[in-house]
């Protein structure tokens, strides 16, 4: 890392530190990590000490590492724990059956309520063998890559330590995704075999997982094998590439091997939106991101011994990865899958299963959230939620109406809420309200307090460092953590143009911050073209994709704009050709085409046709001002200067009004 930047983030929290200890002399090495103050201290002024000392004591290790560190921001070089050796599904299994295995690992917790399967770390561990030994026989041998394209279930699980445990690559796909997604991220990644289920069950729906790698491994050359399980009943067409696994994992041994990997070799790829149409295969490695993710866990939850940990995302996202599978098991918890929705088979569900189970930390969405608050407190107070102890919030900054609705109603106001900012990118938690001092404030909406080796920095326009408290600017990291990426799959440069390239020497998230006067982080929302429908970040450039294939449409630009449910929703404005025909038609071909090309949640709200996009003299669109336009903004549209023709604005401003009391007179 380039010492500037360093110096930059260290000097600043040097002030912070000094500030919060009230011009307190520093800490002595002795009473370090006895206290959060200390601790906060050490892992950003001695970062090899802070992580060397908790990866040496937290993780079973082959061989020891030699090197805690070797990272440089300005090429995108990032490693952890140099020299070591160890495998993550004996760190998430092997250690806690030899010390209790029958602790309970998961609490499966199907679609239908009160149909819960619990599964020891005895069962887990058997059944990761037994699938890891049905990998091997079929050919898959350490790096190759494994496509899972499974909704949250114990196989999915047991499905992703068998890759860790032989050295293969997995990569989880989102079971929402399309045939064409599915295909773009195995071609992208390589993947040897897939691995699905014959159907999925979601809300008392029957989604056809099967019938969609069908389609997709049409297109795939390098699938050899597809390993289908079984989740309902009901067959399913079975051709060449086709293996039953659970009749072929019935005859395996319950016992595998570990593979010894390096700590920087992968542990699997995360698919996410850039700010281009391409989806970035995001690298996580070994030790690293294992201990990150365990680390976090422990800490911003209070995760004690022989608790239930409920957090009830997907697994085909990293919230699932880090905070449903990885980071619980590391520690021993005993992890909820959380196969349903919400509001099925009423809007109690998330609450019965607290009742239920007895779940001491709830992790969710704002989404979510914000639809159970519209649906009133009588679903949440006809259960008994005294269990919970802490509850926290994923996936996209929170509004205060759901915080509050969250902690007063769902937490009887005795809860602790950790509103947690972090990315696929990250690995885990960066800002979190927890862990802190005893007793520290805890504010609405707001993320707060870097955790443990996160020096947050916000930068103004130029690239220089803003400094002070009540400022915002452009969120970036002065320090490199074991937890974050390590590239974008087959494509390093775009992982140095895309993370580091902006500010050099400092981590780019994309993301703008609000650091208030008391020296808090509050995320103000992304700074690209992205957007985050439900927690799921999106490239608007994959929906501009998406429905430029249309050939009725020579032109289309997407945006984001507020949504009381999803937080973020697309608004799509397309150009049509002369001859295009019937609008309505077009509109709802182009609903479907992104449906079927990304998947059902990218379909945007509100489509609307425009003679002509707002550019400038040198073609680019001005997306800027399409999205004043729909949030109400078209007073202060700011410089329109290089506007191509400034005519333009009023006519798609008079487009929008006749679209709004359209939809004003069919509600």
């Amino acid at each position: 890392m380039a010492a500037r930047s360093l110096g930059r983030g260290v000097g600043r929290l040097r002030g912070v530190l000094a500030r919060a200890r009230g011009g307190a002399p520093a800490v002595s090495p002795q009473a370090r990590a006895s206290s959060y103050p200390a601790q906060r201290e050490q892992a950003a002024l001695e970062p090899a000490t802070f992580w060397g000392s908790l990866a040496r004591d937290s993780l079973v290790w082959d061989t020891p590492y030699h090197t805690v560190c070797d990272c440089d921001f300005g090429s995108g070089r990032i490693g952890w724990f140099l020299g070591g050796r160890l495998n993550v599904s004996v760190n998430c299994l092997d250690q806690h059956v030899r010390k209790a295995p029958e602790s309970v690992a998961l609490i499966w917790e199907r679609d239908e309520p009160g149909t819960e399967v619990k599964i020891t770390y005895r069962e887990l561990l058997e059944t990761t063998c037994r699938l890891a030994n049905t990998l091997k026989r079929y050919g898959v041998q350490r790096g190759d890559r494994v496509a899972i394209y499974m909704p949250v279930s114990p196989v999915a699980v047991a499905a992703m330590l068998a890759c860790a445990r032989i050295g293969a690559v997995h990569t989880v796909v989102f079971a929402g995704f399309s045939a064409e997604s599915l295909a773009r991220r195995i071609n992208d990644a390589r993947c040897k075999v897939v691995i699905t289920f014959n159907q999925g069950l979601r809300g008392g729906r029957v989604v056809e997982l099967k019938k969609i790698v069908d389609e997709a491994v049409k297109n795939c050359p390098t699938v050899q094998h597809v390993l289908v399980a079984h989740r309902t009943e009901n067959k399913v067409p079975m051709g060449e590439l086709d293996v039953p696994l659970e009749q072929e994992m019935a005859q395996e041994a319950p016992v595998c091997i570990p593979e010894s990997m390096g700590s920087e070799d992968m542990l699997f790829m995360l698919y996410t939106s850039g700010s281009t149409g391409t989806p970035k295969g995001l690298v996580h490695t070994q030790a690293g991101y294992l201990l990150y993710a365990a680390l976090t866990h422990k800490l911003v939850f209070d995760y004690q011994p022989g608790d239930v940990f409920g957090c009830v995302a997907d697994i085909g996202w990293i919230t699932g990865h880090s905070y449903v599978v990885y980071g619980p098991l590391c520690n021993g918890a005993t992890s909820v899958l959380f196969e349903s929705t919400p509001v099925y088979p009423n809007a109690g569900r998330y609450w019965e299963t607290v009742q239920r189970l007895r779940v001491n930390q709830f992790y969710g969405a704002p989404t979510a959230i914000r639809l159970l608050l519209k649906l009133g407190d009588v679903w949440v107070k006809k259960y008994d939620r005294s269990s919970l102890r802490t509850l926290g919030s994923v996936g996209e900054p929170i509004n205060n109406e759901a915080w509050e609705w969250l902690h007063k109603v769902v937490g009887d106001g005795r809860c602790t809420l950790v509103d947690t900012w972090w990315q696929t990118e990250t690995g885990g938690i960066c800002i979190a309200p927890r862990p802190s001092e005893e007793g520290a404030e805890i504010l609405p909406g707001m993320a707060m307090r870097p955790f443990f080796g996160i020096l947050p920095t916000l930068m103004d326009e130029k690239g220089n460092v803003v400094e002070g408290d009540d400022v915002s600017g452009a969120l970036c990291i002065a320090q490199a953590w074991p937890g974050m990426a390590r590239t974008i799959y087959g494509d390093h440069q775009r992982f140095v143009d895309s993370y580091f390239r902006a500010y050099p020497g400092y981590y780019f998230t994309g993301d703008g911050a609000h650091r208030t006067q008391d020296g808090y982080y509050q995320i103000t929302g992304r700074m690209d073209d992205v957007i985050n429908i439900s927690g799921h970040r999106l490239g608007t450039a994959e929906i501009e994709d998406a429905m430029a294939d249309h050939p009725a449409v020579p032109e289309t630009a997407v945006i984001g704009y507020p949504h009381d449910i999803k937080g973020e929703a697309a608004f799509a404005f397309i150009v049509l050709k002369d001859e295009a025909g019937d609008v309505d038609v077009v509109v709802n071909e182009l609903k479907s085409a992104v449906a079927t090309k990304i998947a059902k949640y990218a379909v945007p709200d509100q489509i609307l046709v425009v003679k002509r996009l707002p550019k400038t003299r040198s073609g680019k669109v001005m997306r800027r001002l399409l999205r004043k336009i729909i949030t109400s903004g078209a007073q202060d549209l700011g410089d329109t200067t290089t506007l191509e023709d400034p005519s333009v604005i009023q006519e798609i401003l008079s487009a929008f009004h006749m679209h709004k009391e359209r939809r004003a007179a069919t509600k």
